[in-house]
């Protein structure tokens, strides 16, 4: 009788374990502090440019060369099409327009959307989260003389050239092998990982694949020039793509100047 209790109790606590477990987790859910989502805001509204080329500047002060790249802007400007605010979208932002092109080349949503903010069909739409909006409306052209000056540091955004699928060599700067004494390992990856243990390969393994075509930001480069008359801007050192890339340029972030520091 005695272990037939037992049994009965022994099945009785295993059938009641899983609804325990259920209200240990709900309690540890409750327990459990809210984590806050924190969006990467901008230092300040931007803009966007295409990139031109690079050429060596000589600083009128000092006569120093300077390597810079010529960005400038296409028929159409920048734009604001659309101002976004936390009671109608949930988050503060501006989207901004650019690149005029024909009405034929957008679709009707897309001529619909840029109609309503009174603003030319722009081929490029993107939008800068900030914390205020209140300076800005819908088809306010964006200058960005009166943005920036000479002297300020941005940060500019674009697709990197595509070098399509590299080997270990070129794509991670790996060194290859002996090319005489009878080495027959050359320009080979070689060992990927060890056999029985872990007898894998681990994530994120250094190997030949595709290189280049991503997104990349170069941090707070300088502006050495604006030219309103020829409507071009020089940036010191060299930034993502090749000439005719598209590029989003915005205020730099710098933390304890235009960032808090916590």
């Amino acid at each position: 009788m005695a272990m037939a209790a037992m049994g009965i109790g022994g099945g009785a606590l295993a059938f009641l374990l899983p609804q325990r477990r259920r209200v240990a987790a709900a309690s540890w859910t409750a327990r459990r502090p809210a984590v806050a989502v924190r969006a990467s805001y901008e230092a300040g509204v931007g803009v966007m440019a295409t990139k031109v080329g690079m050429m060596t500047y000589f600083d009128p002060a000092t006569g120093k060369p300077v390597p810079v790249t010529v960005v400038g802007f296409r028929e159409g400007g920048n734009v604001v099409t659309q101002v976004k605010t936390a009671a109608t979208d949930g988050y503060d932002a501006v989207q901004v327009g650019y690149h005029g092109v024909r009405e034929d080349k957008l679709t009707r949503p897309e001529l619909g959307h840029l109609g309503k903010a009174g603003a030319p069909p722009l081929r490029h739409l993107q939008e800068f989260r900030l914390t205020a909006v209140d300076a800005f409306e819908p088809g306010q052209p964006l200058d960005f003389a009166e943005l920036f000056k000479e002297g300020d540091l941005v940060d500019v955004s674009g697709k990197t050239i595509g070098k399509g699928f590299q080997g270990g060599i070129k794509r991670h700067n790996f060194k290859r092998g002996l090319m005489t004494h009878g080495s027959k390992s050359h320009r080979q990856l070689g060992s990927i990982g060890a056999g029985t243990t872990p007898g894998r390969v681990y994530k994120g393994k250094k190997m030949p694949g595709r290189m280049g075509g991503t997104r990349t930001k170069i941090r707070k480069l300088k502006i050495v020039k604006i030219d309103n008359d020829l409507r071009v801007v020089m940036l010191k050192g060299a930034v993502p793509g090749k000439p005719g890339n598209l590029l989003r340029i915005a205020p730099a972030k710098i933390v304890g100047k235009n960032i808090p520091k916590n």
